[in-house]
């Protein structure tokens, strides 16, 4: 069986994926980048990298496989099996072998594991669609060049033609300026005599309105029918979107007893519904944003479980 097509899907879902015995590929999330020098734009994208000490079973990949390839659990962990070992023959025998949509491993001099990420597939599902693009640079100097031969195809007669029409048209201004200045003349004194009529009427009809106010408020007398109901108030919750793995366990009971334990440590642990692969999971903790979530992994990795990591999902 053939695991590296189940490899390469849960990529695009999981932040972290381990082939156990192997190691664990890791995804971390890259902004959207412009270079400059060949203006070039790239979309964001999901970075993979390589752990190799982080070789435990978390059940993620077998479980997978076992689901797709409807088969059952223990087969689909000797398939992961005698696929480990035929990368490990590989490079033994060649030094190097692929991982088909993911990446490349090689031995250096000094016999160390070294991967190479493929760059042309993008694992992460909200750059679907987009690609990278490169722009023509513009040449303004183009345009400059054009508006300077224009100006240059210009003839001295037509300039000259101009000038007669300016001086007739010179006539027809002189009449206009009078004629603006006097209706500034007309307007400066009429002006604040429009404007005392319209306060001295403001002030009657604000008076009169007063009065009929007054006398509405003393007889009056108010009745509340249908009193307005309460107001409910809802506070939405924030959504956490980063949990902290502690483990997936097939015993309901054994879950349970990871979950009093680190919640007597001090966690705020908790314990998510049975997923569709059967296991019960546990997790550290859980928070709003990634840089915290990272944060609390590196910790609990230091003192606690060196296999932690983080689940992106919204619970």
């Amino acid at each position: 069986m053939n695991i590296e097509p189940y490899i390469a899907q849960l990529l695009y879902r999981y932040q972290c994926v381990t082939v156990p015995g192997f190691g664990a590929f890791l995804t971390e999330i890259q902004s959207a980048q412009l270079i400059e020098s060949s203006n070039s734009f790239f979309p964001p994208k999901k970075m993979i990298s390589f752990n190799a000490y982080l070789k435990n079973n978390d059940g993620l990949l077998a479980n997978h496989i076992a689901q797709a390839e409807k088969t059952s659990y223990e087969y689909a962990i000797s398939a992961i099996q005698y696929e480990v070992f035929n990368w490990k023959k590989a490079l033994q025998e060649n030094g190097l072998f692929s991982i088909k949509n993911v990446g490349n491993f090689s031995l250096n001099a000094d016999k160390n594991l070294i991967f190479t990420p493929f760059d042309q597939t993008n694992y992460l599902t909200n750059s679907f669609g987009l690609s990278t693009f490169v722009s023509p640079m513009v040449k303004r100097e183009i345009f400059e060049q054009k508006i300077e031969a224009l100006e240059e195809n210009i003839q001295e007669e037509d300039v000259i033609a101009l000038i007669p029409e300016r001086r007739n048209s010179s006539k027809y201004l002189k009449y206009a300026a009078i004629f603006v200045l006097g209706l500034g003349v007309a307007g400066t004194i009429g002006y604040p005599i429009y404007q005392e009529q319209i306060a001295s009427e403001t002030i009657l009809v604000q008076q009169s309105v007063q009065k009929q106010v007054q006398h509405k408020i003393q007889e009056a007398t108010f009745f509340i029918k249908s009193p307005i109901p309460a107001v409910t108030l809802t506070i939405k919750e924030e959504k956490m979107s980063y949990h902290i793995m502690a483990g997936a366990f097939r015993e309901e009971k054994n879950a349970q007893k990871t979950f009093r334990e680190l919640s007597n440590l001090g966690y705020k642990a908790r314990r998510i519904p049975q997923n569709k692969y059967g296991l019960f999971p546990v997790l550290y903790g859980s928070y709003a944003t990634l840089p915290e979530a990272e944060k609390a992994k590196q910790e609990i990795q230091k003192s606690t479980n060196p296999d932690a990591w983080i689940l992106v999902e919204s619970l």
